[in-house]
């Protein structure tokens, strides 16, 4: 995205800052309009990320602060946000806002009654800015307690022009095309695929794109919400699907073995690397991210995608993740934390780390030109204007146990398939199985 509008939106985040009101966000002022109303106040953040990302959302903190005076502390909490939150709530240390990446996690928070409500004011800008998608997968019952400050689009396929250039093979549009295109890149000398299954969760997206192209939104639903059995015939179908490229030698860098001994961060540089063994690997718009700030890649010009083909004459999906700010009720410091998703919930906030990459936002109303390049705003592009069709990511529909858990649940049965994939039904009625507790738990 070359940043034909970069001064404009730089000359505007000055005003903004300078006036302690969204002046180009159109939204609502974020600390009453009083410049720097929190000084001497600290609000503590915890979420998942770490590394580049971390970084980029420090830069978020960081305007913030110089918008309203209020320090912050970001706490990473690794992959297992309830655990680490939960025992952060018993010591009495508890932090002013989470970011939590799984819908599940969200609404267990919330049965805890570990939650408060957002702001009439926050809740005023979900309604005016984002799909309404996004306020339901925020809300518990009618009760907003989730702003959606960063979105993933899950169906991405990123690839190097180089290896597909070499190949001879153009994007693929269907799944059957992918894996065949995936042969051809095989014979040209690089694996096909390098798949991260060492995390369970990436073999969760892999299932869910697959299953809702194949079986459609309304199973997609239904299967998430429980209602349908995961021993039903579409999702014996969908690991069959699944199946293909995974007993397929030729299409995984190393294998079933090298895959499961492969984390995410790693499947990227297999494919992005000094070393590449991969010519694609499947995972949301964040790959970008890692492609350019770990290993130095031009964004749509040394990395680029494809979106996640069909399935099965359906339509190609969009599924999409994204993590969720809420205030606990236990955090020190909340009128600061209302004040701070405020903020979030602005144009403003997004653009700081649209800027910086490795982000795309579902708020509607951040200009496109604030993207750092051309990749993230088509990406961002095709998200917004999914609307509702969107369907986010089922495994963080889950409740941890089964669907955010490493080694457990959903992450470890898709990593045995994985190791394993000659009977979708056994395994079928093993995710049934584990679901099935899990729901009731």
């Amino acid at each position: 995205m070359m940043r034909r509008r970069t001064t404009l939106l730089a000359s505007c985040t000055a005003l903004a800052l300078a006036l302690g009101a969204t002046a180009c966000g159109g939204g609502p002022v974020a600390a009453g309009g009083g410049g720097k109303s929190l000084g001497g106040q600290t609000i503590t953040v915890a979420g998942v990320w770490s590394g580049s990302e971390q970084k980029n959302f420090q830069k978020v903190l960081d305007a913030f602060t110089a918008k309203t005076g209020a320090k912050t502390q970001f706490v990473s909490t690794g992959d297992n946000v309830s655990t680490v939150v939960g025992s952060k709530i018993e010591g009495g240390n508890a932090p002013d806002v989470v970011m939590v990446p799984q819908v599940g996690v969200l609404q267990q928070f919330a049965k805890e009654g570990w939650l408060k409500p957002l702001s009439k004011t926050t809740e005023q800008s979900v309604d005016t800015n984002y799909a309404s998608v996004w306020k339901k997968y925020g809300s518990v019952g009618d009760t907003l307690y989730g702003l959606y400050f960063k979105a993933a689009h899950k169906s991405t396929v990123w690839y190097s022009p180089d290896a597909l250039d070499q190949a001879g093979v153009k994007p693929p549009t269907t799944y059957d095309a992918m894996l065949k295109a995936g042969h051809t890149v095989s014979d040209s000398g690089l694996a096909a695929f390098s798949v991260a299954g060492q995390d369970g969760w990436t073999l969760t997206d892999w299932f869910e794109n697959i299953y809702l192209s194949q079986a459609g939104p309304e199973k997609y639903d239904a299967l998430a919400a429980h209602q349908l059995k995961w021993t039903d015939p579409t999702v014996v179908e969908a690991l069959t699907t699944l199946g293909k490229l995974f007993k397929d030698r030729q299409l995984m860098a190393g294998g079933q073995k090298g895959a499961l001994n492969t984390d995410f961060p790693g499947s990227v540089e297999k494919v992005f690397g000094p070393k590449p063994e991969a010519g694609m690997v499947y995972e949301g718009d964040f790959v970008a991210g890692v492609a350019k700030d770990q290993f130095g890649k031009k964004i749509g010009q040394d990395a680029n995608f494809f979106p996640f083909p069909a399935v099965d004459g359906g339509k190609a999906p969009v599924v999409s993740g994204g993590d969720a700010a809420v205030v606990l009720k236990d955090g020190k410091n909340q009128k600061a934390a209302m004040t701070f998703l405020e903020y979030l919930a602005t144009p403003e906030a997004a653009a700081v780390w649209a800027g910086a990459g490795g982000f795309l936002s579902p708020n509607k109303k951040l200009d496109l030109a604030s993207y750092s390049d051309d990749i993230a705003r088509e990406t961002a592009k095709s998200l917004v204007a999914a609307g509702d069709s969107v369907r986010f990511d089922m495994s963080d529909q889950a409740p941890a146990a089964f669907g955010g858990t490493k080694g457990a649940g959903e992450w470890k049965i898709l990593q045995d398939f994985l190791r394993d994939p000659s009977d979708p039904k056994a395994t079928a009625a093993e995710l049934e199985k584990a679901a099935a507790k899990a729901y009731q738990g």
